[in-house]
């Protein structure tokens, strides 16, 4: 009888069964941070360009980040941003759209300005401040311009093969910068800076893997992509660059920005693909933009995009910064200089709303200069406990107002008016996804069928030189006037539509189709209100007072069980305190009343 294989003595099974052990706990500790369910919750932070524009340098950084991980940092505020134009040169000549500033590598990709970052001397890249910022504590983010740069296509560079190392070849010949730029695709508010890529060819798809392998060699964390969303629409761009993410083992947050003219029709392209994305134009510090948020956050919270599936976990519609404290001004070559306009009041309006939104929360101020005011706002306890750990927020539309005079202070009303909103004042071309059922019904008198499928202009009646934009040709706030947009007319696909056979009025660059919305229900005056619920049977109940008068608001809570599906609320039983205040309220005829400030919020915790 043969002999079989002999087992391993106990003492050598132990050790191999020691040995295994060891390896899966490395491989499983390797692997957790890209298991990691990313932005599982609204992302905090702070961004460099509500205060110093594109002008930051390493510095200053630095130590912005240094008071970030201090004193926010314990409030979950975790992402330091260097906003745009890191790799421009701070010379004369050099501003948001010039040309010739930047500093690009060989490849045709941007690396820091060696003036203003000294540190990047090291490896022409961010990986010396990337590792101070992750010694704090915190996450490093940088923006980014889509594309290519119009400087690195007029070099025709050529593009990085990082399997090989070496120049990017297909088809038998090497692949550059002119190969694969889209000329016409230009950024509409920086022309002179990044164009599209065409993600249709391995060359296009070589470069951006290129551009974001080396990010995450950088140690970056987070990247803001700028010139792809909004009325800059890029689909492919996104979805490519999300799918260059995944490749990646280190986990990277991607937002999106702007967001001029976003729906939740066209984010349903998207959301999927990418963990912020900006609904609005950008936010600043004035009263108009701020009420404008109100319309375009309830509709995305109606839609249930808040919390949605994204890349590699969550994605969250995006308000834009919260531009508090100390700022500078839009595409300025300034730092901070200037206190915030806002009033007190209108900051814990902007705050609450994108609390009860659950908006991600970027602090815009330079945090040198931060005060107690603004700290105590931005850090208040149950407004970031609601960002955080609600659920089934939305605007609440059964509550009742009146104006009253400006001595009242609180008070027990029941209106039988109740909210509306304001009246039709006309209509407005706006940008759509083409799938969606108001893009049709567009027609062209007195066409023949070859004119049916040309592109062309839609100029202004009577005035042959100004034709209509499918985007601005710079970066426009979140309350400016939305479409229509003119400008003088130029062959820019930004200028070109198409009239086809479905009936759809199509941008050539954006790929959008134009609808004609009614002004309804954009109102930024009067009383709005918003309601979610706690992770813990809470119920939370904002008041906004958008006028600029004194408004008197109740709520029944029979409305507000309705709307939560809570039928056993013991009303009784409930407690009712005023975040802002701390002050106790108590319910008449079973409904919460109050006043609310011009301006002003009131944020209800109710515990039954």
């Amino acid at each position: 009888m043969g002999m079989g294989a002999s087992s391993p003595p106990p003492w050598r099974r132990d050790r191999l069964y020691s040995a295994l052990l060891v390896v899966l706990f490395l491989f499983l500790w390797g692997t957790s941070e890209a298991n990691e369910e990313l932005a599982a919750l609204p992302p905090r932070g702070w961004n460099s360009y509500d205060s110093f524009s594109w002008t930051v340098d390493e510095n200053a950084y630095l130590q912005n980040a240094q008071i970030l991980a201090e004193k926010l940092l314990p409030h979950g505020y975790q992402y330091a941003v260097i906003d745009f134009l890191w790799y421009r040169k701070y010379v004369d000549g050099a501003y948001t759209d010039s040309y010739g500033f930047d500093n690009i590598d060989e490849w045709g990709r941007p690396f820091p300005d060696l003036q203003r970052f000294p540190s990047s001397r090291v490896d022409r890249g961010f990986s010396q401040i990337a590792s101070k910022v992750h010694g704090m504590g915190l996450k490093f983010g940088i923006h980014l311009m889509k594309g290519i740069s119009v400087q690195a296509f007029n070099a025709n560079t050529p593009i990085l093969d990082i399997k090989t190392g070496k120049p990017y070849l297909e088809d038998g010949r090497q692949w550059t910068a002119r190969d694969i730029g889209l000329t016409h695709r230009t950024c509409a508010w920086m022309p002179h800076g990044f164009m599209s890529v065409n993600t249709d060819t391995g060359a296009g798809r070589a470069f951006l893997r290129s551009l974001y392998r080396q990010y995450a060699d950088w140690g970056v964390d987070f990247v803001k992509v700028d010139c792809i969303f909004g009325t800059d629409y890029s689909p492919e761009e996104i979805i490519t660059i999300s799918e260059m993410l995944q490749e990646i083992d280190h986990p990277i947050i991607l937002s999106l920005s702007p967001g001029t003219e976003v729906t939740p029709a066209l984010a349903e392209n998207i959301s999927d693909h990418v963990n912020m994305y900006r609904i609005t134009g950008d936010d600043w510090d004035n009263w108009n933009d701020v009420s404008s948020h109100f319309y375009t956050s309830s509709s995305f919270a109606a839609a249930k995009k808040i919390g949605a599936t994204g890349l590699r976990g969550r994605s969250w519609p995006d308000l834009d910064m919260l531009p508090f404290g100390w700022l500078t001004d839009p595409s300025v070559n300034q730092g901070p200089h200037r206190k915030c306009n806002l009033t007190l009041d209108e900051q814990k309006t902007q705050m609450a709303l994108w609390s009860m939104a659950r908006s991600p929360l970027m602090y815009g101020g330079d945090l040198r200069l931060l005060d107690d005011s603004t700290l105590s706002i931005i850090t208040n306890p149950t407004l970031l406990k609601i960002n955080h750990h609600s659920k089934n927020n939305m605007e609440f539309r059964y509550v009742y107002s009146e104006r009253t005079s400006n001595k009242e202070h609180s008070g027990h009303f029941t209106s039988r008016y109740h909210v509306h909103l304001a009246k039709n004042d006309g209509m407005f071309v706006s940008l759509t996804a083409c799938s969606n059922d108001t893009a049709n019904g567009w027609d062209i008198m007195i066409m023949d069928n070859m004119e049916h499928q040309s592109k062309f202009h839609l100029s202004v009646r009577n005035t042959g030189d100004t034709c209509l934009d499918a985007s601005a040709g710079r970066r426009r706030t979140a309350s400016e006037n939305r479409f229509p947009m003119f400008s003088a007319c130029m062959w820019h696909a930004k200028q070109m539509w198409e009239l086809n056979a479905n009936g759809h009025l199509v941008s050539s660059y954006s790929g959008l189709c134009a609808t004609v919305e009614s002004r309804d229900g954009r109102g930024t005056s009067g009383a709005r209100a918003w309601v979610a619920a706690g992770s813990n049977g809470e119920i939370y109940l904002a008041f906004f007072n958008l006028d600029s008068t004194s408004r008197k608001m109740t709520a029944r809570i029979s409305d507000l069980a309705k709307v939560l599906r809570r039928t056993s609320l013991r009303k009784h039983l409930c407690s009712f305190t005023e975040v802002w205040s701390g002050k106790n309220f108590s319910l008449t005829k079973e409904e919460i009343s109050a006043v609310v400030n011009p301006h002003g919020s009131m944020v209800f915790e109710i515990i039954c």
